[in-house]
């Protein structure tokens, strides 16, 4: 389970590492939907062998382990961010003012 502290630092463009069992998801939260209820998820995007993988996570998940934020957003104008998608990581640090 997520702690209610982390669950609202869970925001889009923020960089996170969330463990299910063993092995952590590391990348961009691109999306938030459904608030904090019950059906509540967040996206998270990553380039893993050079291919984009995304992973939607259950906020109220019991199989999450651990969730952690490594980074936040400075600016970040839009609450979904899919458009990244289709743009370099460099584009995406320029446009977002993130680390990835």
């Amino acid at each position: 389970m997520i702690s209610e502290e982390i669950i609202k630092k869970i925001r889009p463009g923020a960089k996170v590492k969330v463990y299910e069992g063993k092995s952590p998801f590391e990348g961009l939260v691109i999306a938030r939907k459904h608030g904090s209820e019950a059906g509540g998820t967040f996206t998270v995007r990553t380039m893993l062998a050079g291919v984009g993988v995304e992973k939607v996570f259950p906020i109220h998940s019991p199989a999450i382990v651990k969730a952690e934020v490594v980074s936040s957003p400075k600016n970040v104008h839009r609450s979904k961010l899919y458009f990244v998608r289709n743009i370099s990581g460099t584009n995406i640090r320029r446009k977002l003012k993130v680390s990835l």
